[in-house]
């Protein structure tokens, strides 16, 4: 996106504004962030607004992710849901994937319907309203929470860093980069602390419990959001491209019939007393496949591209396939990397088991002491390395993370005593150093793509792959249950690295 594109205020089609653009109390941003330090942004209100709404939305996310594939297998009798390995990581797959595809329609209607701060707070909302569902003890329960966290999470997250990007206006490539990594250090610190909290409670005391303190983190994010409004750009403007009064309304008539025929599914599969698991996740797999691809196509066609922005579009695809792979395997951390912590990792530790759980807090852990480097590394490298390159250096530390998880299992499964939780937290690290690379030069990447007025929607196209990613690994998942464990994590680091060579032997610059 030019310089020029990443105005504070969008101005709807065909005249003049028809709110102020900026919220009275925020003061004008300079002409040319590029010659602000990116540093000097942690001194500015929104900064904090964001930071800590975001924060919140790790804590409860990241909670949540450590409990849902332990809390699906553990026994009946512990309170768990009984399923089995294959299962539960498809489960967990879905989830990610469905948190991601979600991203479309909620990047769309931050474009076209309710604008960038709106979308966030409704997104918020329903995240809290979803954790809470999940604090209630039934199964029917559990599943409304995590569908309506997966759509809260499609509303919130690809409106976020669009309100971010406005915030920042001017900033060249490298700087945005930057400005990414430290905003994802920035948030790591309650991603950190939420699998040891819920973990410890889910594991210990109640899984509904552990999901329940997750709720309150969001609803603390809500009231954050909210007391910081004023010093948001986008808090008192629209849609960049609203849609006509026509449009509207027949966007709402349509939206109530979905709601009707949701309900009316919903309680016709409980009076029949739910459906099979397997095929449900099979049919819902194949829908993370084919959405997105079909979304893709859709957009390239749509009218309101002219030539130049299609291409700027289709080129996006070098960043989008790479991405798949990575989100695959980022994807499986709280499925696969948690089954290897339960079954594989010496948990014990002077006469404490150590909850598997709280080894998901390494990945935020290691977030939070890498982001300054990389932050750096950006500010340094700048387009001196194109981004393909970058993305080959992203999968082979991918790779590098599978490749040791296999090591441990290998060991392990040929009569070998559980390994040390170093392996674990060696593979966390590589893994986190590919996502420094994915995260902020993803999202870096597409905010420059992003053609005029359609700043959310490629931001949903940038969760894209995480969707298509995470949908194909959570169904790739369920071959633990027929294949060495070793085997198939050996497997993803082998394609990580094939991956790799593509991108690294590009010579044009993305």
């Amino acid at each position: 996106m030019s310089s020029e594109s990443m105005t504070a205020g969008p101005t709807p089609a065909g005249g003049e504004p028809s709110e102020p653009t900026t919220a009275p109390d925020l003061p004008p941003s300079p002409p040319d962030g590029a010659g602000q330090s990116v540093w000097s942004m942690f001194r500015e209100r929104w900064f904090s607004t964001l930071f800590l709404t975001d924060m919140w939305e790790r804590f409860s996310f990241y909670g949540m992710q450590a409990l849902l594939f332990l809390y699906a297998t553990a026994p009946a009798s512990r309170g768990g849901l009984g399923m089995s390995d294959g299962t539960a990581a498809a489960l967990f797959g879905l989830y990610i994937s469905a948190s991601f595809l979600a991203a479309m329609p909620g990047g769309w209607l931050g474009d076209r319907v309710l604008g960038t701060y709106r979308a966030m707070l409704y997104g918020a909302l329903i995240i809290a309203a979803g954790h809470y569902c999940m604090a209630f003890p039934t199964e029917q329960a559990f599943f409304t929470g995590l569908f309506l966290v997966a759509c809260g999470t499609g509303l919130l997250k690809p409106n976020l860093p669009v309100m971010f990007d406005q915030m920042k206006p001017g900033a060249d490539s490298g700087q945005r980069q930057a400005a990414f990594s430290l905003f994802y250090m920035s948030i790591q610190v309650s991603a950190l602390l939420g699998p040891l909290v819920t973990g410890l409670l889910g594991e210990h005391v109640d899984w509904h419990l552990g999901f329940g303190a997750a709720a309150v983190g969001m609803t603390f994010g809500v009231l954050q959001y909210v007391r910081g409004a004023p010093s948001l750009r986008g808090a008192r403007t629209g849609p960049g491209r609203p849609l006509s009064p026509a449009a509207r309304s027949l966007l709402v008539r349509r939206a109530g019939v979905g709601a009707v025929v949701l309900v009316a599914l919903y309680a016709t599969v409980t009076a029949i007393g739910g459906l099979p698991l397997r095929p449900v996740l099979a049919l819902c797999g194949l829908a993370c496949l084919v959405i997105p691809i079909h979304y893709f196509r859709r957009m390239l066609r749509t009218e309101a591209l002219d030539t130049a922005q299609r291409s700027r579009v289709r080129g996006y695809v070098r960043v989008f396939v790479p991405s798949v792979l990575f989100w695959a395997m980022y994807g499986q951390l709280g499925s696969v990397f948690s089954l290897f912590a339960r079954e594989h990792t010496e948990r014990d530790v002077a006469g404490f088991t150590v909850p598997a759980s709280w080894f998901q807090s390494a990945h935020p852990l290691f977030l939070l002491a890498l982001a300054p480097l990389f932050a750096w590394l950006w500010l340094r490298v700048g387009r001196r390395l194109p981004t393909g390159r970058k993305f080959a250096v992203g999968l082979v530390c991918a790779a590098l993370g599978f490749a040791v998880l296999a090591a441990g299992a290998r060991l392990v499964e040929n009569g070998g005593a559980p390994v040390s939780p170093f392996w674990l937290l060696a593979a966390f690290l590589f893994m986190t150093c590919g996502e420094l690379v994915f995260g902020p030069v993803g999202l870096s990447t597409t905010a420059e793509s992003s053609p005029e007025g359609h700043g959310s929607r490629m931001m949903g196209l940038f969760y894209l792959g995480a969707a298509l990613g995470a949908g194909l690994g959570g169904q790739l998942a369920q071959l633990v249950e027929v294949v060495p464990l070793w085997t198939y994590l050996a497997g993803f680091a082998v394609a990580a690295v094939l991956m790799g060579l593509v991108p690294a032997g590009r010579r044009a610059p993305l």
